[in-house]
């Protein structure tokens, strides 16, 4: 995965949204900055699985009302505390391997690709 001048290696969970976006890579778009989270609009359309609204820093998902990829590493504007927490219930599909990449430096607009290794 890219964004900007970032780039950073992801493993993908087995559950079907992982299955779902692993089908449609690659995937991009322009960032989109919600506090410590970063999301776009992929063209991929699925319903919540085991969706969550607390997440891990690192975790990617995928936000089902907003057909869009995000990618946590901190707190949001929904968060209760230091945890990133979504807007509404996303369904992780993917975690960042080893260190978490500085995606506070990653502005609105910035150019974001998924694609396979």
């Amino acid at each position: 995965m890219t964004a900007g001048s970032l780039s950073c290696s992801v493993t993908l969970l087995s559950n079907a949204t992982a299955q779902a976006i692993w089908e449609a890579l690659p995937l991009e778009g322009r960032a989109n900055r919600w506090g410590d989270e970063i999301y776009f609009a992929i063209p991929v359309a699925l319903d919540e699985d085991h969706a969550q609204e607390v997440v891990q820093a690192g975790d990617l998902a995928y936000w089902p009302p907003g057909n869009a990829l995000c990618i946590f590493w901190g707190p949001t504007p929904a968060s209760q505390a230091d945890e990133p927490r979504a807007a509404s219930p996303v369904n992780v599909f993917g975690r960042i391997d080893g260190n978490l990449p500085d995606f506070g430096s990653v502005r609105s607009g910035t150019a974001v690709k998924l694609e396979r290794a």
